[in-house]
């Protein structure tokens, strides 16, 4: 066997030394030496030529691919029979040429032959032991991430493909498949490679025995040439599609090119997701950059079809198996939760340590505190003897069973029925002008998306997402006030919260929705914020963060929760607006020069800044057009619960909450937390929180105004959900010190008494809920119109149903349902649709003074039934059933009477302008989303060497 040693070198003085050396040393010398200098700026070619002399080194441009490069070492190698590959950073052991050797005599049929490879300096740590490809586009080899060498891969066997360094491969292979592929100029060229062979029916072995170290100074990052760039993440991309598409059966190949550019898509987003936005922008640019050259694709087929002779059976099973990619995604979420949850619980972690090292005395770790509710200790033993676990468990069970009465499609009290499906929110979101009563471009309230989403993942049911977010607010809140509690003991004592002080805190302030009657009465806006308030509140304990990156990313992540919670209760703003106020004064008192430092003061104003831009498309055009009142309009049918003093400080938000001792008894343990001193000064923060939301709730408990159909009062119940946090948080931490204060009796006996209370309070709680509590929740009914009515409605909001009640001596109201009739995201948006004064004029026409005018009128205005509802008056059905244009849809002696309008309706009655600037605003507002959403995600560090 007569073999030539090719060596390609790119600017690897660095390595070359020692790759020059390994060759030297080898057991089984090469019969001929050659290498290719490709412009190397340092001394590589020097290097070469005093180690191998001037004839066996051969130099081209720097722009020299690497398939070119070999094609100018198998010119001046000459006739031999075996070429033997390497790169100027790859060292070979010294037996690892006689391996490859032997294995070619043990295996005639073999053509292409790759040795293992470890990293370069490690020594120990594997690469690859043969390579394949995966249909989306990733290279396999099959290895766990950092798994080291213990002789575990050592069996000849056959693969799609090698490595190029450390390469043996037949010459007259090599050139039968017209060496390595020029598009690629520097990646990918093993894998084509490979895969062209196995489709011409040769045999590619990985040879273990062989041993290559490799530094994969492209791949890292390390060496930068003009053929890698900067963006050696799009090359690798790109030549990875490239490959695919190249090489793919031609009945797979409209497949996969529609495979390739959605994973692109995903692989966007998980990039966007962890902060890496330069390889996100590579994906999508060498996915642009091949599907704009066609071209390319089929002259790269062309020149493969010739050599496939072989089975494509045999080709498909080298290739990594259809169900790999989906386990790397879901590996991909693990990684995603687990860098959120861990710095999510950083916070604490770095401002205890910076306690320390300001003087503090080191704490031995409470492990027990992750493990209660943490996720990587969950045995069945440990739980059963975890009565915390054991008690949060039962909680979150007999939370779900008090809140059965939101299985399935539900509405009643201030909860409309939902509508058919996501569509529909997306709809309603998207459009400019809706079709409901008579027309009107109010926008969408700004929970909409939230509530689309949520019924998008949910499979498209809107019903399951007003659902899913009743039944999981207790749970969920619970979760997030545990977290927050946890956080925050932390932050005041190094030894944190006695974990049954945990629970109780966390479960009474979970329950809060409940007791409070916002959950019974179907404000789930309240609901939604009393879920999202303590993650909010743990996201912005970042802002104590000593790293002033983290302050930044707490920022975003505060930005977000708030605008999400603000969607749901937009007076919540103004609270943080105040709160934010407050901790400006505070700083000036206390340290003005880190006021000053922009770190500072920057994320907490840009997290308030970032609500208005993400909730746009609804602020906008209500500042606008001057409709203030829906600034502060709570999520739900109106009017909202007028709520006195008495209601704020009892914690009660509407007649159906829990009896008033459950609140009293929250206010009175904030009270009495003032007295510990060590924790008096995390109390009076608390206190001052509750004062501003108590300011805030008073003030807009002046404020009220006639609407169209209702009188207008701002929703109150999420300042009693602030105020019950505030007072639970203080109590908590007050009740800790009383627990810690172990010398002192009177101190001892308060912080269990707080304990016990804070244990009876969400039982007996929890024990309303289930049992006692009164709830307006029903099944998903619709206004009593008769069914016909109803199926009519469906073909369009043209078939409208003119709904009239009263009398005469007491006036006569209307209203007019279309489609569904009213749903959630619809109330808001007929409040504050102003009174169509023409249309108003037609209805007093037809029930004092009808003629065929106004028939003709209400067709105009898509019209198509008129219903008077029980107890119909005599005199206004006597006026219609004598109108011409009307004919009787309903028996005379029913209560309920309805009339049929004869007339042509109108088609277009309900059609209205479209706007670019809505289209606009929905555009900033989706950009600042992905913004915020990835600035907002955790950071993925790459090791580099």
């Amino acid at each position: 066997m007569t073999v030539a040693v090719l060596l390609v070198s790119h600017g690897g003085s660095r390595w070359l030394p020692a790759v020059l050396t390994g060759i030297a040393e080898q057991t089984t010398h090469p019969d001929r030496r050659v290498a290719v200098d490709t412009g190397s700026k340092d001394d590589s070619a020097d290097l070469i030529a005093a180690a191998w002399g001037e004839d066996a080194l051969a130099t081209a441009s720097r722009g020299t691919s690497f398939g070119e490069a070999v094609d100018l070492g198998l010119a001046a190698a000459g006739d031999v029979e075996w070429v033997w590959l390497l790169h100027d950073d790859a060292n070979p052991a010294p037996t690892a040429l006689a391996e490859l050797l032997a294995a070619a005599r043990a295996h005639p049929e073999a053509d292409v032959l790759g040795p293992k490879l470890r990293e370069w300096p490690s020594l120990r740590r594997l690469l690859e032991v043969g390579v394949t490809l995966t249909g989306t586009g990733r290279r396999e080899t099959g290895l766990e991430r950092g798994e080291y060498d213990q002789g575990q891969h050592d069996e000849v066997r056959r693969v799609l493909a090698v490595n190029t360094a450390g390469m043996l491969v037949r010459r007259s292979v090599l050139v039968e498949l017209g060496g390595l592929d020029r598009a690629l100029p520097v990646f990918g060229n093993d894998l084509d490679l490979g895969w062209r062979a196995a489709a011409a029916g040769h045999t590619t072995l990985i040879v273990p025995q062989a041993l290559v170290f490799h530094a994969e100074a492209a791949h890292r990052g390390t060496r930068r040439t003009p053929l890698t760039g900067r963006h050696t993440h799009y090359q690798e991309r790109r030549a990875a599609l490239y490959t695919l598409l190249a090489n793919v059966r031609t009945r797979g190949l409209v497949f996969q090119t529609v495979r390739l550019a959605v994973g692109t898509l995903l692989r966007m987003i998980g990039f966007l997701l962890v902060r890496s936005v330069g390889e996100a922008l590579d994906e999508l640019a060498a996915l642009l950059s091949l599907y704009a050259r066609p071209g390319q694709i089929r002259r790269a087929r062309a020149a493969r079809r010739p050599h496939r002779t072989a089975d494509p059976a045999t080709v498909r099973a080298l290739l990594a198996p259809w169900w790999l990619p989906y386990r790397h995604g879901l590996d991909l979420v693990g990684d995603l939760v687990a860098a959120a949850s861990h710095q999510a619980q950083d916070v604490a972690e770095r401002r205890r340590a910076a306690g320390l090292a300001a003087g503090g005395h080191p704490v031995r770790p409470r492990v027990e505190d992750d493990d209660e509710l943490g996720t990587d200790t969950g045995l069945v033993a440990r739980f059963l003897t975890s009565p915390v676990a054991v008690a949060a468990t039962a909680f979150v069970v007999l939370a779900l069973v008090g809140a059965r009465a939101a299985f399935g499609r539900v509405s009643g009290g201030a909860l409309s029925p939902a509508p058919g499906g996501a569509g529909d929110w997306w709809r309603l979101q998207a459009e400019y002008w809706h079709p409901l009563l008579t027309g009107t471009d109010v926008p969408a309230p700004p929970y909409v998306p939230a509530l689309a989403v949520l019924a998008t993942v949910l499979g498209g049911s809107a019903g399951a997402a007003v659902s899913a977010l009743l039944l999981l607010a207790v749970p969920f809140a619970f979760w997030g006030a545990w977290r927050f509690l946890r956080v925050t003991g932390h932050l005041v004592s190094p030894q944190g919260v006695s974990r049954w002080l945990l629970v109780g805190g966390a479960a009474t302030f979970a329950l809060v929705p409940a007791t409070s009657g916002a959950w019974g009465e179907g404000r789930f806006g309240t609901v939604a914020t009393a879920a999202l308030l303590p993650w909010l509140a743990h996201a912005a304990l970042g802002f104590g963060d000593p790293d002033p990156d983290r302050r930044w990313r707490a920022a975003w992540r505060t930005g977000l929760l708030l605008a999400l919670a603000t969607a749901f209760t937009p007076a919540l703003w103004l609270f943080a607006l105040g709160v934010g106020a407050l901790v400006l004064v505070l700083g000036l008192l206390v340290d003005r020069r880190a006021v000053g430092d922009r770190s500072v003061l920057g994320p907490p104003a840009t997290a308030l800044a970032v609500v208005p831009v993400l909730l746009v498309p609804w602020l906008l055009p209500l500042v606008r057009d001057g409709a203030w009142s829906g600034l502060l309009m709570e999520a739900g049918r109106l009017p909202s619960a007028a709520l006195g003093a008495i209601d704020l400080l009892t914690g009660r938000a509407a007649d159906t909450g829990a009896p008033t001792p459950l609140g009293v008894t929250v206010l009175v343990l904030a009270v009495l937390a003032l007295v510990p001193r060590g924790s008096r000064v995390v109390v009076l923060i608390c206190w001052l929180v509750a004062l501003v939301a108590a300011l805030n709730a008073l003030v807009l408990a002046q404020v009220s105004e006639e609407l169209a159909a209702t009188t207008f009062w701002p929703g109150l119940g999420v300042f009693v959900v602030i105020l019950q946090g505030a007072w639970l948080t203080a109590v908590v931490v007050a009740g800790q010190e009383a627990l810690r204060q172990r010398g002192r009796r009177a101190g001892r006996v308060a912080g269990l008494l707080t304990a016990t209370v804070l244990t009876v309070v969400p039982a007996l709680g929890l024990a309303w809920f289930v049992v006692g509590a009164e709830n307006q929740l029903s099944g998903d009914a619709r206004p009593a119109v008769p069914a016909y009515m109803v199926q009519s409605s469906a073909l369009g909001p043209a078939h409208g149903v003119l709904i009239l009640d009263g009398s005469v001596e007491d006036g006569v109201s209307y209203s007019v349902r279309r489609g569904d009739g009213t749903t959630v995201g619809e109330d808001e948006v007929q409040a504050l649709t102003p009174e169509d004064r023409a249309f108003t004029a037609t209805v007093r026409a037809l029930v004092s003074r009808p003629t065929t005018a106004v028939v003709n009128a209400l067709a105009d205005q898509g019209i198509e039934y008129v219903v008077l509802q029980a107890p119909a008056d005599s005199r206004v059905a006597a006026t219609l059933d004598a109108t011409n244009g009307l004919s009787q849809a309903s028996a005379e002696d029913r209560s309920t009477r309805a009339w049929h309008v004869d007339q042509e309706l109108d088609p277009d009655a309900l059609t209205g302008p479209d706007s670019w600037q809505r289209t606009a605003l929905l555009v900033l507002q989706a950009l600042a989303l992905l913004l915020v959403l990835v600035l907002a995600g955790p950071t993925r560090r790459r090791e580099r060497p």
